[in-house]
């Protein structure tokens, strides 16, 4: 593997996920592969789970790691082609890119959408540049459109909570008082949509996202409808997606604050968020507070989901 950014780039999720069960199992099975290795983790955007769980995956695996805040302690990079460079970046990332290729073996980049230009975000110009320029393997830890490892990590966690074949799994959109990116919801409805999950996907209209992540996956406007039945409720926030609104709040309606009224509609249904979560924003205390919420599952497997993507990666140099 040399590249991760979506769900096919694991190939078969069956595999991919009794290969990330057997790594939980003994995490430290594979601690020679990395020996002598470097990973560089390149942050953009701020992170607390991310950046502990992947570089904790690194260290099981037997990586040097190095991380790399580009607005906190380097130089500001110029990302634009053609910029006459006579503002405050001194650097431009085409130089910048090849030479943290020089001192590490795999990159992880972390960069955001900027939300200002939706062609420009859903472009991914900086982590394309990273796997064009870097000549190393490159995985995405949050880019403008996916946020891949947190994705797998979801489909790790349903995998050892469901109680069925076919879980039926619900994306939430739900309010919040900041304009936030698609990049996990496209990334968890692109996950669901290659597992055997029945996804339906509830938001207010005009936060449609993304087709080519929501596929074939139903939308239901009615929230009380789509929560009916399900095994896992999934919350998440995110800004409209189309041309005349892209990245703006159209709604900040608080009753799709999800409730222990919602999940009771349910079948018993787990409770999920990424995290960081706005407390009685986005669910209320009764909720995440409760033994239905597997949040901290969630988050711990970000561990795992990290380690299964190095070891591959690592993987590629044994051959």
């Amino acid at each position: 593997m040399n590249t991760f950014i979506n769900a096919k780039d694991l190939g078969n999720l069956n595999v991919a996920l009794k290969e990330a069960l057997r790594i939980k199992k003994d995490r430290f099975s594979y601690k020679d592969l990395g020996r002598d290795k470097t990973l560089l983790m390149v942050f953009f955007n701020s992170s607390l789970r991310t950046r502990l769980s992947t570089q904790k995956a690194a260290m099981n695996l037997g990586m040097n790691t190095m991380i790399l805040d580009i607005n906190a302690g380097t130089w500001k990079l110029e990302t634009e082609r053609g910029v006459v460079m006579d503002a405050d970046k001194p650097e431009h990332i085409l130089e910048a890119i090849p030479v943290m290729g020089c001192y590490c073996d795999i990159i992880g980049v972390r960069s955001f959408a900027k939300l200002e230009n939706k062609s420009d975000d859903y472009s991914e110009n900086i982590l394309k540049q990273f796997v064009q320029y870097s000549g190393k393997p490159v995985f995405s830890m949050e880019g403008a459109t996916t946020h891949p490892l947190q994705s797998f990590a979801d489909l790790i966690t349903i995998e050892e909570f469901k109680t069925n074949s076919c879980p039926k799994v619900v994306l939430s959109w739900v309010p919040h008082p900041k304009s936030l990116p698609q990049a996990v919801p496209n990334s968890f409805a692109d996950f669901m949509n290659e597992a055997n999950i029945n996804l339906v996907i509830t938001h207010p209209e005009g936060y449609e996202l993304d087709p080519k992540f929501v596929r074939k996956a139903p939308v239901e406007y009615d929230q009380m409808k789509a929560f009916r039945g399900a095994d896992f409720v999934y919350a998440k926030n995110w800004s409209a997606f189309k041309d005349a609104y892209y990245g703006q709040i159209l709604s900040e309606d608080h009753s799709w604050t999800i409730d222990i009224a919602k999940m009771n509609l349910t079948n018993n249904a787990k409770f999920m968020h990424c995290l960081p979560v706005r407390r009685n924003i986005v669910v209320t205390d009764e909720v995440i507070e409760s033994s239905r919420s597997i949040v901290i599952q969630e988050a711990a497997n970000r561990e795992i989901s990290s380690q299964t993507i190095l070891k591959r990666m690592l993987e590629t140099f044994k051959t």
